[in-house]
Formats: structure tokens, C-alpha cells, sequence
């Protein structure tokens, strides 16, 4: 490492961030910048390890710079840099740095020559406040800029992750971008403010927790400078009416509704009241207005920190719709009017705001009833609109904002939970059950076809990996490598496995000697991970992902391609016969085929509502190339040498990301009876009238009926939500039936059976219910098959010129056209080139979104 290596490594993108990205593009593209940033971080910190060993005896205190055994001009703008693309960053990921780089920002920003030379202008107070949490020690170790406020006791950031902290680990839960940070103890706003300063573009936050016997509980959040008066927050802003008596509740109550004492709520703790749902949050429109929010994670000697926005989204997820009023400020400026208080009996309340000098305050016309009309509550931008409305419904349309509705759908239909690691996800018990249903189905075919499940290690030697050049080139921005073990370095990195060609081919040379060894074929399930540097989406496109692999070896070419095309129509199958999604088999390009491959087959699915196919499975046909690498040689019946024949093939969890895009709708998963963890949900409707004892007996003999029938069934006996509740919990999971019973089915002896997919309801006899419920169910997954391939036909055109093909894509269709040749790789990129700018330009748009899961540009099949 030299110092004109350091200084050219900045251009590599961490200039840009820290000084010339626009806001808008930042915004945009805050995870990929973000990451850039967390990269770079690392990458100082692993120079700096080196050098320190490099130059000093180990009996030496270590030094902390980059090059050499002093500060040089690498370290300080290495240090200007990071410390202001780090600031830019912070709030929209998770960063840290180690300890010996915060040493060397200490040692570079408090050098005197330094801040002269560069000016406070460059690296502010308030900058280096905003990465305080970021890089942990700068604001504890340089006196002049620290925010501690005081000698008080900071919690660590072990005490404030998310093993911790339930509410940093809600906000990793649902991939809100926030930092949170320790301070001195603060009870009040007016502490925070006095002892934690933040730039003048944020804002801390004052709660109050009010209760009203009529009216119930508000959590009201506002700027610490905002007045708040009871009698014109109750009536002018809330519009409540009658009688309104809001008092400050009492700890005893905080605690029972929020989770957190006096003095430690902020506008994250509502989260502890859904499922409640009787307190309503008032935010403060200043607060919205800021650049960020630091508010109490539950404990008052730290702080969370987010956009407004982030917030915002925070509440849409957990299901909670605030009440946004514009608070009076204390000095009256912004805001409402300020409220003057109540005139004296004898004098008119205008005169008394005329002599105050202040304006009346605008009176609200009320709307006239016609005699004998009821009067009607207005419930307009109240948390409750309904009674028993739980607000935790999807927040997004699936065709307002696909990507925002996919996000809503995986979490709140409890199929994934957000992880730590950007890019690796938790597959909760319901997805994985699916994933569970693919294996099942898929072991039972496999067998049929003499093909036997194993199992190959993790980590694959870089000599392995590399041994094919084609392969691994194919692979190498994606594979992830082991570099230490302890506090040692490995004397060589170690893979992680990017896919298992390498790992069990030496194998296969050992094993197989003679043509009686053949055919070999096996499968293993397994986890692979490669590194993917877009923008992550769970299922779709993660680092670490599920999936089988199978791997044969054969005798003959001929040989081999029967075994391609049986595994390319077994992953048919599982598409259309469990998940109910049509695919399209094909081979792949020259230049689209597995990486040292011969020739790859295959299954692509369309998605409506982006209008381009995904790929569902693929299967691949290696040829001789990997059985010359590994020499996987055998005797044939006349005693000669030759080389083997082999193939791979492979389907991921990226299958369930495509059933939710294809049959998801506003309301959440719809789920193809076979794939389906419960294929049917028994409700019962219970009252004052009939209680959960009366109904259980009827209901598990329904159950017992359904189990017979080998339907995956469960009797809801629930007794803390209610029926309404219920309903919407299973249609959000697409159970694919659910079965009412009330005390009127139960005096019929029938049963009401809805419908997810279709929304039928029909009553039906419990005479042979399980007969009936199979029937049905069958009924859907055809139904559901022949549904989504009446919508990918309806979007299939053939076109012959270049004029039509790009209007035709953007049209959301599937384009067949004359096909010039896989010789031809220049004409098939200039085609993918192409229609990415052309489809761009249609839209107005610059670049495309890092997140979608396709691409605008054509891919070829």
C-alpha cells in the first residue's frame, strides 16, 4: 500500500459520496452507496492491522496509519473523506468501524495542522455528532466535540443492539434504516436538548402520555419547543367531542400500554400497543420537516435516530396510523395559532384576541343535519376508523407499488424476518414449511429416477475453485472467501460454496473407475451463498439462499441430455403442478449458460404485474470440460480410457418469491393448495351467547373429518382475538380455505367454507365434509394453473422488425422473434443494451431500480 495508492482508491466512488452525489441520488441508492462506504471502512481497517505488524516489533505500541509508522497524507484524507461520506450515509444503514480506525480518526481530526489546514468548515462539530454511534469512541476521546453532556454512565452499543433492545431489533426485523446511539441519562425534552445537541436540521422529541375516560389514551410526540395545550389539543386539533378531560397518565398505565417508564417513551414504543390498539399517536408536523428524528428507544440514556420518512414507514409496517397535528410553537412562531386562553366571562371572545394582539381563532363551521338524519362521528385521520379494525392490512397496492407490496406481503404474512446481514433473511416457519413441501415432493421423483440425496462440505480450497478457469470466472464477483480463523490469518482463503462443482468432483475422480460405476447421481440440499452486490430482495435475489443441486455423471452425451431434460421437467412440474405457475422451457444463450458449461436448459415465469420473466429452475448439460478438470475418467466395456459426461442442475427458494408475485393480491398471499402449510383453517364464531367450550366439540370433530381426508388442517381455538381478527390473519397467510362455524352452522350441522382465491362462500353439510373440502381444493389448484397461464398467453406476441419489439416489452408482453444464432453474442448484447436505453427513455428515467427483481433490458431465451 503507498500513499498515491490511497489517495487514487478514493476516487473509487468515496469522493462522490461525500461531496458530490445529489441528495436525490442518495436517496435512490442508499444501500449500494451505503455498503460502498461499510466496504471501504474495512478495507482501512485491514491496511491498518497489516501495517501495524509490518513496521512495529510486537513489544512496540501498534501505530494506527495506513502507511508506514507516522501520519501521512493517505491517513488524513483517507480520514476527511470517510468521516463525511460517513455522514452522509448515517441514518440509512448500520455502520461501524473498529477501534484502531477510530484511533486513527481521533489522531488525524485533533491534530491541530489539520484542522487549520483544513478548517472546521470541512468537518463540523455537528458532523462529527451525526457519527457519533457510527465510529463509537471519536465523540468520548476528543474533548473539544464530544455530545456526552456530562460524566453520566453511556450504555454500550452491545446494551443497544438488537439482542438487546427490543426496539433496535423491530426496527432490523422490518429493514427501517436507523442508528442508535448512548448518551447521559435524560428525562425530559428540555435535558435532551440542553445535554445531547443535535444539528440544527434535526430534532429531539417531547412525549406526553394522556388519557381521557371518554376518549382514551393519546401518545402525543412533538418538537421540544412545541407547546401543547390539553383543552386545544383535545377540541381544536383532535376535533374530539363532548366532554374531553385529558390528564398526563400515570406510570402504572405507561407501562401496560407502551412497555417503558416515564421518561423513556418515544413514538418507537407504539409498537408495544398493537394488538391493543387504544392508543392513538398524535405526531407533530415540525417533526416531519427535519432531516432526522432522535427519539428514546425505550430507555432515556440513548437515542434512535431516523428520517421522518423512515419513521413514517415504521408505523405503516407495525399497522399504526398517526394523527398529524401542527403544533403552535412556544415562542409562537409556526405552527397553529397559538391558543390564548380562555376570556373573561364578560367579554367577547374575539375582543379578548383582538386586545391580546393576537387573531381569533378560526372558527370550524359544523354540517348541517337534516331533521331526524343521525348525527355521525367524524372519524377522519383517527388511528380506528371501525371497531374492531386492527390496521394490519398490507399498506401498499400491489399494482400502486409492486416492490412495497412484495415487502409488506413476506413480512406481515409471516414468511420472512429481516436479519442483521444485509442481503440474508430468516425464513419463518411458514415459508419454510413450503420449502419443506418442494422437498417432499421433489425427493419422491428423484428416487423414482435412481437418484440418491448427500451430502458435500461448505468450503471449497481456492485451488479448487479455480482449477476451472471458465467457472470460476463466472463466479468471482459473487463468491464470498474465509480469511481468518481466530485472531490468525489463514495461510490460504477458504469459499464459501457459490455452488458445489468444485467441491464434489475430486470425489467423483475417486469413485468412479470403471463404466459399472455409472451412472452416478446424486442431489444434496444445501444453503449456498454468493454475494450479491444489488440491492438485495428476500427470496429473489439474496446472498444466501436455499436450493438442491443434483450432479450425474454419464456414460454418453445421449446419456447425459435425458438426464437434463428429465430435471428441467421436474422443475416443470413443481411449477405448475405445486406452485400453480406456468413456465416457459428453453435453452439458455452462449452467452446466458452456466459458467464452464456445454448447454443449459431452462424454465422461465412471467410476471404480470412487472411484465418479464424470471428464471424459475435451470439444468445444465456440463459436457466433458469439468471431467477433464477433475480427470473423472473410466474404462469402458472394452477397457479404454474416456472421459465423462455430466450434469447439473439446481432449483432455489427463489420459487416461492415467484408464486407471491404471481398469485399475491391486496390482501396478501394466495396460496395454491399444494404448497400450502394449511390447506384449511377452522373459525369458530363465538359470542356471549356461545362460548369457545360450546363450539370445540363440533369444531374438532370437523377437524378429524378434515385429517382423514389427508387435508392439512387446524382448529383455531384462540380465545384472545376475535372472529373479524382471525379472518384477516389467514387471508393474509392465503390459506387456501377457511371454515366459519357458528351457532347456526352448528344447529344445521353444516359448515360455511370461503374461498381464498376466489372469494366464494358456500354453506355445506358435515356429512363427508372432507370430501368436499378435498374436491375443492383440487378445484382451485387447477383453477389457479389455468387462471395465471390465461394471463402469460394473453401478453405472448411475435414481431418481426426492431420498431415493434421495445413497444411491445413495455407493454408488459413476452416478445417471440426470429432468432439470429448464438454465434452471433455482439448482436444479443446490443439487443440487451438497447432496449434497456430505449425502455428507460419511454420512461422518462435515467438508470433503473437497483431493487426491482427484472431487469428492463430483454434477456433471451
Amino acid at each position: 500500500a503507498t500513499i498515491d495508492g490511497w489517495v487514487e482508491s478514493l476516487s473509487s466512488g468515496l469522493i462522490e459520496i461525500a461531496y458530490v452525489v445529489t441528495e436525490d441520488r442518495l436517496k435512490s441508492n442508499e444501500i449500494t452507496f451505503a455498503t460502498i462506504v461499510r466496504d471501504f471502512a474495512r478495507t482501512v481497517e485491514d491496511q491498518l492491522v497489516k501495517n501495524a505488524a509490518a513496521v512495529v516489533p510486537p513489544s512496540s505500541p501498534s501505530p494506527s496509519s495506513l502507511v508506514g509508522s507516522g501520519i501521512t497524507a493517505a491517513d488524513v484524507l483517507v480520514v476527511i473523506v470517510l468521516v463525511a461520506a460517513t455522514t452522509r450515509v448515517h441514518g440509512r444503514a448500520a455502520l461501524t468501524v473498529s477501534d484502531r480506525t477510530d484511533t486513527l480518526i481521533h489522531t488525524v481530526l485533533t491534530n491541530s495542522a489539520v484542522r487549520d489546514a483544513m478548517g472546521d468548515s470541512r468537518v463540523t462539530p455537528d458532523e462529527v455528532r451525526m457519527v457519533e454511534g457510527v465510529i463509537p469512541q471519536l465523540a468520548d476521546t476528543m474533548a473539544n466535540l464530544k455530545v456526552s453532556g456530562g460524566d453520566g454512565a453511556v450504555p454500550t452499543d452491545a446494551e443497544l443492539s438488537a439482542d438487546n433492545n427490543a426496539i433496535v431489533a423491530k426496527l432490523v426485523e422490518l429493514d427501517i434504516m436507523a442508528k442508535t446511539y448512548g448518551h447521559v441519562a435524560c428525562m425530559t425534552g428540555e435535558e435532551l436538548v440542553t445535554n445531547v445537541p443535535v444539528p440544527p436540521t434535526e430534532s429531539h422529541t417531547k412525549n406526553l402520555f394522556f388519557k381521557d375516560k371518554k376518549h382514551g389514551m393519546f401518545l402525543v410526540t412533538v418538537s421540544p419547543d412545541a407547546e401543547v395545550n390539553t383543552k386545544s389539543l383535545g377540541k381544536d386539533m383532535l376535533g374530539l367531542e363532548g366532554k374531553v378531560n385529558l390528564r398526563l397518565a400515570g406510570e402504572d398505565v405507561l407501562m401496560e400500554k407502551l412497555g417503558c417508564k416515564k421518561g423513556c417513551v418515544g413514538p418507537l414504543a407504539i409498537v408495544n400497543n398493537v394488538g391493543m390498539n387504544d392508543v392513538t399517536l398524535v405526531l407533530d408536523e415540525n417533526l416531519l420537516k427535519v432531516s432526522a428524528i432522535h427519539s428514546h428507544p425505550l430507555r432515556n440514556d440513548a437515542s434512535t435516530v431516523l428520517k421522518p420518512d423512515a419513521l413514517l414507514g415504521y408505523l405503516k409496517r407495525i399497522g399504526v396510523e398517526p394523527v398529524v397535528v401542527d403544533f403552535p410553537k412556544k415562542d409562537g412562531e409556526g405552527g397553529a395559532e397559538k391558543w390564548t386562553g380562555k376570556p373573561p366571562a364578560s367579554r367577547p371572545k374575539e375582543a379578548a384576541a383582538a386586545s391580546s394582539g393576537k387573531k381569533p381563532k378560526p372558527r370550524i363551521a359544523k354540517k348541517e343535519r337534516k331533521e331526524g338524519e343521525k348525527k355521525v362521528k367524524d372519524t377522519t385521520n383517527k388511528k380506528v376508523t371501525k371497531k374492531g379494525e386492527t390496521l394490519l392490512a398490507l399498506q401498499w397496492k400491489k399494482e400502486e407499488n409492486f416492490p412495497m407490496w412484495y415487502s409488506d406481503v413476506i413480512v406481515l404474512s409471516e414468511m420472512i424476518s429481516y436479519y442483521d446481514i444485509s442481503g440474508c433473511y430468516i425464513l419463518r416457519p411458514w415459508s419454510y414449511k413450503m420449502w419443506e413441501l418442494i422437498q417432499d415432493w421433489f425427493n419422491e421423483q428423484i428416487r423414482a429416477l435412481d437418484v440418491e440425496n448427500s451430502y458435500f462440505p461448505l468450503f471449497v480450497s481456492q485451488d479448487r475453485l479455480e482449477k476451472e478457469k471458465d467457472h470460476v470466472e463466472g463466479f468471482a464477483p459473487e463468491v464470498a472467501w474465509v480469511t481468518k480463523s481466530g485472531d490468525g490469518e489463514l495461510a490460504k482463503p477458504i469459499a464459501v460454496r457459490p455452488t458445489s462443482e468444485t467441491i464434489m468432483y475430486p470425489a467423483f475422480s475417486d469413485w468412479i473407475k470403471s463404466h459399472r460405476d455409472l451412472p452416478l447421481k446424486l442431489n444434496q440440499w444445501s444453503n449456498v451463498v454468493r454475494w450479491e452486490f444489488k440491492d438485495p430482495t428476500p427470496f429473489l435475489r439474496t446472498r444466501e439462499f436455499l436450493w438442491q443441486e443434483g450432479h450425474t455423471v454419464h456414460v454418453s452425451h445421449d446419456d447425459a441430455d435425458v438426464m437434463v431434460m428429465q430435471a428441467l421437467d421436474l422443475y416443470r412440474q413443481v411449477y405448475e403442478d405445486l406452485l400453480a405457475i406456468p413456465v416457459i422451457p428453453g435453452y439458455k444463450t452462449e452467452k446466458e449458460k452456466f459458467a464452464g458449461g456445454h448447454q443449459t436448459t431452462t424454465v422461465e415465469a412471467y410476471i404480470p404485474m412487472s411484465g418479464r420473466a424470471i428464471q424459475g429452475a435451470t439444468s445444465h448439460n456440463l459436457g466433458q470440460n469439468f471431467g477433464k478438470m477433475f480427470d473423472i475418467t473410466y474404462q469402458d466395456a472394452e477397457g479404454k480410457s474416456q472421459i465423462a459426461w455430466q450434469t447439473s442442475w439446481g432449483l432455489t427458494t427463489r420459487t416461492l418469491g415467484v408464486m407471491i408475485m404471481v398469485h399475491g393480491d391486496d390482501t396478501g398471499l394466495v396460496l395454491p393448495p399444494r404448497i400450502a402449510p394449511l390447506q384449511a383453517v377452522i373459525v369458530p364464531i363465538v359470542s356471549k351467547k356461545i362460548t369457545m367450550a360450546d363450539v370445540t366439540p363440533y369444531c374438532e370433530s370437523v377437524l378429524k373429518s378434515l385429517l382423514d381426508a389427508g387435508i392439512r388442517a387446524k382448529f383455531d381455538d384462540r380465545d384472545t382475538y376475535n372472529p373479524g381478527w382471525k379472518y384477516n390473519h389467514w387471508e393474509q397467510k392465503g390459506v387456501p380455505v377457511r371454515i366459519e362455524v357458528g351457532p347456526r352452522d352448528i344447529d344445521n350441522k353444516q359448515v360455511r367454507l370461503v374461498v381464498r382465491a376466489t372469494g366464494e362462500k358456500v354453506d355445506n353439510s358435515v356429512d363427508d365434509i372432507g370430501k368436499v373440502v378435498k374436491d375443492k381444493l383440487d378445484f382451485v389448484q387447477t383453477d389457479m394453473l389455468e387462471k395465471a397461464r390465461a394471463v402469460r398467453d394473453s401478453h405472448l406476441v411475435q414481431i418481426t422488425e426492431w420498431k415493434d419489439f421495445v413497444p411491445e416489452i413495455e407493454k408488459h408482453n413476452l416478445v417471440l422473434t426470429p432468432w439470429c444464432g448464438g454465434e452471433h453474442q455482439d448482436w444479443e448484447e446490443w439487443v440487451k443494451e438497447k432496449s434497456r436505453e430505449e425502455s428507460l427513455a419511454a420512461r422518462g428515467e435515467e438508470d433503473e431500480d437497483e431493487r426491482a427483481a427484472t431487469s428492463v433490458a430483454a434477456k433471451t431465451l
